[in-house]
């Protein structure tokens, strides 16, 4: 039986928003107009028709983001059936690669115009403050009560599975004008990515290790522009983009005995692994760099067309956020232990066809309708009248 390093709680990914320019922007959304979104490129979901009567969506971000999410929710149903398997656990390390890379680079692009504006300040709260308290208790309470651990805490400072990404969104939000003042902001970032790495006195609150050693993804993302987009869409890279992918399939089978999967969720420092400290820098670059790869190659594969999911693209706020539930359930109910032939080649194709099946459902208009007062609350009680102009 195959057998992998020990691993360490992982995290998913992921969201974008962003105020952007009119040819790689839809209908401007209260969360999205401030550069606030929620946790996952869906919440540029929210249309305001009248505030942007001209302004329409493009399916190509629309289809990134809706692709991002299905290799998320595939990949964490993956996660329980994938350890007697080689294979899966090498298609597990790829994805993990620059799927959560991906969707930060998207959140970044879209939060260039971010300000401490109130208006902006309004919509990182209203869009990704309160599902973060929303989810996070309501994950809390699941785990207590569907996996019979009524001891489980709530509590807002250490987020719990799927919610860390809503804390560094809105950290990596509020800090986004400190980087766009800087002349070398990147290079700045992967220093503290850097230090992040190996430094295991940081702690768990707020997910600080994630939020640091992601932060250069986000802060790329602030420095793109639309015509970096059409480089990456141009046919060469498009030619080039199978082969970067089958390469870095063939070198994760390889690593799969041999890697611990703590490097690519970012939770943990090189010393908490039991790494010597200077593994974080090196480990940090070298992630960086295969991340990127693997995003633009992903990039240049989405189809710039509209497609018959690109109407789901603006919906995946819901599948992020309700996709857990489903893969959590599983776990607790007993599913992956009492059918070992899960674990089986065809049982990971069955796993991964219902995994991408469910999140498409839950990114569907009606689903967003539904959780539109949790995801993207207008709150107006809460604000000052005329306070979102000023």
């Amino acid at each position: 039986m195959f057998q992998a390093p020990n691993v360490f709680q992982r995290a998913p990914l992921p969201s974008a928003t962003r105020e952007s320019e009119p040819r790689h922007q839809g209908p401007i959304s209260s969360a999205t107009a401030a550069g606030t979104s929620t946790a996952d490129p869906a919440t540029a979901s929210r249309g305001n028709p009248a505030a942007a009567p001209t302004k329409k969506r493009d399916p190509y971000f629309d289809n990134v983001k809706y692709l991002a999410i299905v290799l998320v929710a595939m990949a964490h149903a993956w996660e329980p059936v994938m350890e007697g398997s080689r294979t899966a656990r090498a298609l597990y390390m790829v994805a993990y690669t620059f799927h959560m890379p991906a969707f930060i680079v998207v959140s970044g692009y879209f939060s260039r115009s971010f300000d401490m504006s109130a208006a902006k300040v309004k919509r990182l709260v209203t869009g990704v403050a309160v599902p973060y308290v929303v989810f996070e208790t309501a994950y809390s309470l699941f785990k207590r009560y569907a996996d019979d651990t009524p001891e489980h805490p709530i509590s807002l400072v250490d987020p719990w599975y799927l919610t860390w990404f809503l804390v560094a969104l809105f950290v990596w939000r509020l800090t986004t004008p400190l980087w766009q003042a800087l002349r070398h902001p990147l290079p700045v970032a992967l220093v503290v990515a850097v230090l992040a790495s190996f430094s295991p006195t940081i702690g768990d609150d707020l997910d600080l290790q994630r939020v640091l050693q992601f932060l250069p993804f986000f802060v790329l993302g602030l420095r793109l522009r639309p015509e970096h987009f059409d480089l990456v869409r141009r046919r060469e890279v498009r030619m080039l983009a199978p082969a970067v992918f089958a390469a870095a399939a063939v070198f994760a089978y390889w690593a799969a005995p041999r890697m611990q999967l703590g490097w690519f969720y970012r939770s943990n420092s090189a010393q908490e692994m039991g790494a010597p400290w200077w593994s974080g820098a090196v480990m940090t670059l070298l992630m960086f760099g295969c991340a990127l790869l693997l995003t633009v190659a992903f990039l240049s594969l989405v189809p710039r067309r509209r497609t018959w999911f690109t109407v789901l693209g603006a919906g995946t706020i819901c599948g992020y956020l309700l996709h857990g539930f489903l893969v959590k359930g599983a776990g607790y109910a007993g599913l992956f232990d009492a059918y070992d032939w899960l674990s089986s080649p065809a049982g990971l194709v069955l796993v991964s066809v219902a995994a991408a099946g469910a999140v498409t459902l839950m990114c569907t208009p009606p689903v967003r309708r539904l959780l539109h007062p949790v995801t993207e609350p207008e709150m107006e009680w809460a604000f000052r009248r005329g306070g979102a102009g000023r």
